[in-house]
């Protein structure tokens, strides 16, 4: 890889992976339609551990309350503080977790495509339309049901499919069950902080297996590259949201759709 490729896929990770237009389809998709050789498992790895980076940095102080009331609630068998959100986090996880074991070699082998890409990135980004439009939810993150962590879960785990979005189909279920936009951010946001680490360790043990030789200097320029950018834009992100809906993403989402389907489909 250049330092003009790692840059741009770095720069491509870390803002794409929270806003709900789908990281997966844009690293798939930059290379193809660049002419580049595949970045390779060393780098994919080092731009998510930089995304994760990033969201571990920015919910660092609920992170740690989370972390502390959730030791505390396993100890005293009952809810402390946090420890509720921190339950969600974890059990939202679980189907995502089990799907990629599952399907994993039939989704990297068969839903890869560009035209797969596109479809799920047209309606997927319908769906988001039509909760965002349809539903004006006001509760918390903190006030998730159980059954609301089952869909928001269920829905994360159809996100393995590529150009589907992590945090758009997410947040589409998150309004669905009534929370606010930014409140169904947020906890799109902390979700992605176990699956990044599930993902990333996948990549990692595949890497290690692989034993090809690593460019060092080009894979901490991605991961940093990919850090600054993803927390730059969840910032960004989360003071906007709440005024301008989602409408603009699914906007965005529909041009790229048709731009694939042009691209692609003859």
């Amino acid at each position: 890889m250049d330092w003009i490729q790692a840059t741009l896929l770095a720069l491509l990770q870390g803002i794409t992976e929270f806003l709900p237009i789908s990281s997966s389809a844009h690293l798939i998709l930059l290379p193809v339609v660049a002419e580049w050789e595949d970045q390779g498992l060393a780098f994919d790895v080092a731009v998510h551990v930089g995304s994760l980076a990033a969201v571990v940095a920015y919910f660092r102080r609920e992170l740690a309350a989370m972390s502390r009331d959730w030791l505390a609630s396993v100890v005293q068998r009952r809810t402390v503080g946090e420890s509720r959100l921190a339950w969600a986090v974890l059990w939202g996880t679980v189907p995502v977790g089990l799907a990629g074991l599952i399907f994993k070699g039939f989704i990297e082998g068969e839903l890869r495509g560009p035209l797969v890409i596109a479809t799920t990135t047209v309606v997927f980004g319908l769906a988001l339309w039509w909760a965002d439009s349809r539903v004006r939810g006001k509760r918390d993150e903190h006030t998730l049901r159980w059954r609301d962590v089952l869909i928001v879960g269920l829905a994360q785990a159809i996100a393995l499919i590529p150009g589907t979005s992590r945090s758009g189909i997410t947040m589409t279920a998150g309004l669905l069950v009534g929370l606010s936009r930014e409140a169904a951010a947020r906890f799109s946001f902390l979700l992605a902080i176990p699956v990044i680490i599930l993902a990333g360790g996948l990549k990692g043990v595949d890497l290690v297996t692989a034993a090809r030789p690593v460019d060092w200097s080009v894979i901490a320029v991605g991961t940093a590259m990919s850090a600054a950018s993803a927390y730059l834009c969840i910032t960004a992100f989360l003071a906007v949201i709440q005024r301008i809906g989602m409408l603009p993403f699914v906007i965005y989402r529909l041009v790229l759709g048709a731009v694939l389907f042009a691209l692609f489909a003859g």
